[in-house]
C-alpha cells in the first residue's frame, strides 16, 4: 500500500493520478472533504481517511502492516494564517507522528517542504543561513525541516524533504485565492480580458518580477524518482532553477487563449515589505542526487495546463 496525504489536494491528487497510471491502486488518500472533492472522482484509491481519524489509527497502530511509501503532501498552505496553534498541529506535530511511524517501519516517506522557508533572502540553496521565512506558513515548514534534519544522521529509511517553488498545473481550482499565480492570471484573462500585474517593486520593472515556475508535472516526477530510488536522505530544492517574468506568463496566457491584454496596478497596502521579487531554486543539490529529467518549459507547461483548467 501507499499513502498519500492531502490526497485530494493539487499536488496530493496529481500524485495519485500518476500513481494511477503506474498502476498503484492500492493507495490510502488522507484528507479533509470540501470543494476538493472533486480531484478525487477520477481517481482510483482503496480507502479515504479524514486526518484526525487517520491520526488516531496512527496512535492505535491500526494502519496496514505492508506500506511500500509515504506521500506526504497534506498541510495548511495558507500563507496568510494566524493561527499559530492551528498550523503548528498540522503543518509540524501531524509531520512529526507521520516521520516516526515511517521510521519505526523503515518506509521511505517524501514530504512537501516549500520555497517559503527563504523568504527574504536572496539566495535559494538549502542551507540554514538563507532560511528567513517571512509568514507562519513558512516558518512551520522550516520548523519540520529542521527537526527532520535532527533526525536524518540516524535515520535507517529514506527521507526526503522537496521544497516546492511555485508549482502550477491541472487540478488546482480548488485551491482558491492559494492557487498559483499562473492559474490566477488565467482566470482573471477569462473572466475580464486582463491580466493584472504589480507594478515594478526590489528594482524590478512592472511585471518584471520573476519566480520559478515549476509545472506539478515535473513536481510528480521528483516525488516519485526519490520514493523508489536508492536510500538517500535530505532536502532538496524541487523548482526549474530558471525564473520567469510575471510578464512571460500574461504574454503566454494571452497568446493561447487568444485574446487579452496586461494591466499594471498598485501594490496593496502593507504587501510591498513582504513580496518576493525574485525566485529561483539553486538545484544543485537535486542534479547531485541524480535527479537528470528535463524540466517542462514554461510554454509547455502553460498549453498543457490550459485544457485542464477548461474543464475543471
Amino acid at each position: 500500500m501507499l499513502i498519500v496525504t492531502g490526497g485530494a489536494g493539487f499536488i496530493g491528487s496529481n500524485l495519485i493520478q500518476a500513481l494511477n497510471r503506474q498502476g498503484h491502486t492500492e493507495i490510502l488518500a488522507v484528507d479533509r472533504m470540501n470543494e476538493n472533492f472533486r480531484n478525487l472522482c477520477d481517481l482510483r484509491f482503496v480507502d479515504l481517511m479524514h486526518p484526525d481519524e487517520f491520526m488516531q489509527a496512527l496512535g492505535r497502530k491500526a494502519l496496514p502492516d505492508r506500506v511500500e511509501a509515504i506521500f506526504h503532501q497534506g498541510a495548511c498552505a495558507d500563507t496568510t494564517c494566524t493561527d499559530g496553534r492551528f498550523m503548528m498541529e498540522n503543518n509540524v506535530s501531524f509531520s512529526k507522528a507521520l516521520l516516526g511511524f515511517a521510521l519505526e517501519r523503515k518506509i521511505p516517506m517524501v514530504y512537501a517542504s516549500s520555497a517559503a522557508v527563504y523568504g527574504g533572502s536572496s539566495a535559494f540553496v538549502e542551507s540554514p543561513e538563507n532560511e528567513r521565512p517571512l509568514n507562519l506558513y513558512g516558518l512551520s515548514k522550516l520548523v519540520f525541516d529542521n527537526y527532520v534534519r535532527g533526525i536524518l544522521p540516524s535515520a535507517s529509511s529514506p527521507v526526503i524533504g522537496l521544497r516546492y517553488f511555485n508549482v502550477y498545473g491541472p487540478r488546482e481550482a480548488q485551491k482558491g485565492r492559494m492557487a498559483s499565480m499562473i492559474y490566477q492570471l488565467y482566470q482573471q484573462l477569462r473572466q475580464h480580458g486582463s491580466a493584472r500585474l504589480f507594478e515594478g517593486s526590489g528594482g524590478f520593472a512592472a511585471g518584471e518580477q520573476r519566480r520559478d515556475f515549476v509545472s506539478v508535472a515535473d513536481v510528480v516526477r521528483i516525488n516519485l524518482f526519490f520514493a523508489s530510488g536508492p536510500d538517500r536522505k535530505g532536502i532538496f530544492n524541487a523548482g526549474t532553477g530558471q525564473a520567469r517574468t510575471f510578464n512571460d506568463i500574461a504574454r503566454r496566457l494571452i497568446h493561447d487563449l487568444g485574446k487579452g491584454d496586461i494591466e499594471y496596478i498598485p501594490f496593496p497596502d502593507g504587501l510591498r515589505e513582504k513580496y518576493q521579487s525574485f525566485t529561483q531554486a539553486d538545484i544543485t543539490a537535486l542534479r547531485a542526487a541524480r535527479y537528470a529529467e528535463v524540466f517542462t518549459s514554461l510554454e509547455d507547461g502553460i498549453s498543457a495546463a490550459i485544457p485542464a483548467w477548461q474543464t475543471q
